[in-house]
C-alpha cells in the first residue's frame, strides 16, 4: 500500500505544479490589471482637471451639458462694474443676499475700496450680522461658492444677545473679498 501511495503522490506532483503555476499567473495578471486600472483612473482624473482648468482660464468653452448643471458657476469670476465703487456695491449686494438666504440680518456693514491686502483691484466688505448657528455654514458656502469668486478672510463668531433673537443666535463679523475685473 505504501508503494501505491508513493506512486499516486508522484503522479500528482506535476499536476500540483501546474495548478500552482496557473494560480501564480492569475494572481500576477490580477495585480497587473489592478495597476493598469488605477493608472487609467488617475489619467482620467488628470484629464478632467486639465479640462476644468482650461475652461476656468477661458481657453475652452463649457460644454452645453455642463452649463445646465452648473448654474452657480455661470458668469464672470470677477466683480463686475464700470468702477471700483460699483464693484463694491455689487459685493455688498451679494453679501446682503447671502445673509438673507441664511435667515440672518445685517447689523452693520462697510465697503473697503482701498488698502486691500491683495492689491488695488480687490474690494472688501466687512459686515456684522446676526443669524442662527445652523445657518452659519450655509452662509459661508453661499459666499464662497459660485461666481464671482469671493472668499472670507476674517471671521469672528460670538454668542448673540438673547433679546428676542432666538436660541442659538450668533453675532458674526466677517470680511469678504472679491476682485474687480477692471474697466472694460
Amino acid at each position: 500500500m505504501t508503494a501505491s501511495l508513493a506512486r499516486y503522490t508522484k503522479d500528482l506532483r506535476p499536476l500540483a505544479a501546474v495548478i500552482g503555476y496557473a494560480a501564480l499567473v492569475l494572481v500576477l495578471v490580477a495585480i497587473g490589471l489592478g495597476a493598469v486600472t488605477d493608472l487609467m483612473a488617475r489619467r482620467a482624473a488628470v484629464a478632467e482637471a486639465q479640462d476644468r482648468l482650461d475652461r476656468l482660464q477661458g481657453r475652452k468653452p463649457a460644454t452645453p451639458g455642463e452649463a445646465a448643471g452648473q448654474d452657480d458657476r455661470a458668469g464672470s469670476p470677477f466683480l463686475e462694474g464700470p468702477s471700483l465703487t460699483v464693484a463694491g456695491a455689487v459685493l455688498m449686494q451679494r453679501v446682503a443676499a447671502a445673509a438673507e438666504r441664511a435667515d440672518g440680518r445685517i447689523l452693520s456693514s462697510r465697503v473697503e475700496l482701498e488698502a486691500a491686502p491683495f492689491g488695488p483691484d480687490f474690494v472688501a466688505v466687512t459686515a456684522a450680522l446676526e443669524l442662527r448657528q445652523p445657518e452659519l455654514q450655509n452662509l459661508l458656502y453661499d459666499l464662497e461658492a459660485g461666481q464671482p469668486y469671493l472668499f472670507v478672510r476674517q471671521l469672528a463668531v460670538q454668542p448673540g444677545q438673547d433679546e428676542g433673537s432666538g436660541a442659538g443666535a450668533l453675532r458674526v463679523t466677517l470680511t469678504v473679498y472679491g476682485r474687480w475685473q477692471g474697466a472694460s
